[in-house]
């Protein structure tokens, strides 16, 4: 199979779908890998890294589409992307469609196989495609919303460990999966006041029990919610519903009644966002005001530390990479009920329930792609 991997063209999207690493282990298997020039350079993998393991490097994108069998890259397909897609070509890629009705019709319109990271499933019921890309939003959201507080960045002027004698600023993280899990370590270690809310039992029982009395872990209400929103100095919205829109948990209202200079990081933007007046932003210009509360809704976190993130990336996307390599798309998603759950849209059709319903559009079951 001829595997491509083109430049990453979102704003300030620094990581790459293939480390020279991956592009190896492809080319071992007897693929042919194409890269654009300079695809990995934000990462400092040079040209020469990927020729070293045999990729075959490309001068643009528009080459990559047309020679390869099956795209792979880290963000949702742009709108010139998009258009270079052909019917039956395989995209590999974090999509996150149930918010972005325009990447939706386009990838339909484009006939492509599109696989996302973010719904693959595992034993365990996790997202293990989007767990890594989790842990380093959750870490960054805290750095995010610390630096947010300095008032020369319009925040409050908050230390959030505080010193001794003055009182540590107040975090309240929304949802204790793996983004609010990783939140509360970081927040935690700076020694700010850390409360974490949840409604599903286990979950701040597993919590509860990690953290003991270094956060308070609490059941979810809208009236606890408003309250504890009301008095924080940092918010971090870690809601997660697997492949459909994050529900609007903070309101306007809320948002209202919270301090001036108050900060919240909505980690949930690429979903759609988790506060009503979240709206996405870039690393160009990451932070915006509304009713004097500063906020920082960047929808691609992890490419600010492109490095970090693209190694942590390959380590758990690789291996399905290589099945569908080898295999084909249709044999490697019959073989791996989990990885089928990835296929979210095929031959113009949506293959993901949530994103269906989210978007209103009609649903055809992954089964039925693989009955073909």
């Amino acid at each position: 199979m001829k595997v491509g991997t083109p430049k990453e063209i979102k704003n300030h999207e620094y990581r790459v779908g293939l480390t020279p690493e991956s592009a190896g282990e492809l080319v071992a298997h007897g693929h042919e890998v194409l890269v654009e020039t300079d695809a990995g350079k934000g990462i400092g993998a040079l040209n020469e890294a990927y020729e070293a393991v045999g990729a075959k490097i490309v001068d643009t994108a528009e080459e990559i589409f047309a020679r390869a069998d099956m795209i792979v890259k880290v963000k949702e397909p742009q709108a010139v992307e998009r258009a270079m897609l052909s019917e039956g070509q395989i995209l590999y890629t974090y999509l996150h469609l149930a918010p972005d009705p325009e990447q939706t019709h386009d990838l339909i319109k484009s006939g492509a196989v599109c696989i996302a990271y973010e719904t693959v499933t595992d034993n365990s019921g996790g997202l293990p495609l989007l767990k890594p890309m989790s842990q380093v939003a959750g870490r960054m959201s805290v750095q995010a919303g610390a630096a947010a507080l300095e008032k020369s960045h319009g925040g409050r002027g908050v230390l959030l460990g505080g010193v001794p004698g003055v009182a540590p600023g107040k975090v309240v993280i929304i949802g204790g999966g793996v983004v609010g899990f990783n939140a509360a370590q970081m927040a935690i270690g700076l020694h700010a006041d850390v409360t974490i809310l949840d409604r599903n039992p286990v979950t701040l029982e597993r919590l509860e029990n990690h953290f003991e009395s270094s956060a308070k872990v609490i059941y979810s209400t809208n009236a606890l919610l408003e309250r504890l929103v009301k008095e924080a100095d940092l918010v971090i919205g870690a809601v997660l519903i697997p492949g459909a829109a994050a529900p609007k948990l903070v309101t306007r209202e809320m948002l209202k009644t919270m301090q001036d200079g108050a900060v919240i990081v909505d980690v949930a933007i690429d979903q759609g966002g988790c506060f009503e007046t979240s709206k996405a932003t870039t690393h160009a210009d990451p932070t915006y005001v509304v009713d004097g509360v500063v906020h920082y809704c960047v929808a691609n976190m992890p490419g600010g530390v492109a490095r970090t993130s693209t190694y942590a990336l390959n380590n758990v996307t690789l291996p399905h990479a290589l099945r569908i390599a080898d295999k084909g798309w249709k044999q490697a998603l019959r073989d791996d009920r989990h990885l089928a759950n990835g296929l979210n849209v095929w031959n113009g059709k949506i293959t993901c329930e949530p994103v269906a319903q989210d978007l209103k559009l009609d649903y055809t079951p992954v089964d039925v792609a693989l009955k073909v």
